[in-house]
């Protein structure tokens, strides 16, 4: 459904290393680095066919975050979900609402991670156990 998903920095290196510990839990490789035309600075990770970006705002406005959004990354396993969570509490975002855990209970259960970049953007790491059989 979704090709790229692209958020809005203050400071392009600080994200870089955010992004660069936080997306290689999940198996993406180093940022592409790009400068756009109008010389801002953005970066690309792709994995798995999608793309997640960062990028200065083009417009020179000030980069903000969306209020009641939340950009959701899926994990592997629960312990992904954990080093997800982990990694981003290491390098500068904040782990937000509950712990990281399961939530809920039978075929709907998930595991799940919440933090918030250093820029603010919420940020979800969470796994979907399969059915047993």
């Amino acid at each position: 459904m979704f090709s790229h998903i692209m958020v809005g920095t203050q400071d392009i290196d600080r994200s870089q290393r955010f992004y660069d510990a936080v997306l290689s839990v999940l198996g993406a490789g180093a940022a592409v680095q790009n400068t756009a035309s109008s010389g801002h600075k953005r970066l690309f990770y792709r994995h798995d066919g999608a793309s997640f970006c960062v990028t200065e705002p083009i417009n020179g406005e000030p980069a903000t975050v969306a209020n009641g959004g939340t950009i959701g990354f899926k994990c592997d396993s629960p312990e992904q979900v954990q080093a997800f969570h982990d990694a981003a509490v290491a390098h500068g975002g904040t782990s937000i609402e509950s712990p990281p855990g399961l939530r809920g209970e039978g075929p709907g259960a998930m595991y799940l991670a919440y933090v918030r970049d250093p820029d603010g953007h919420k940020l979800c790491a969470l796994h979907r156990p399969k059915p047993a059989r």
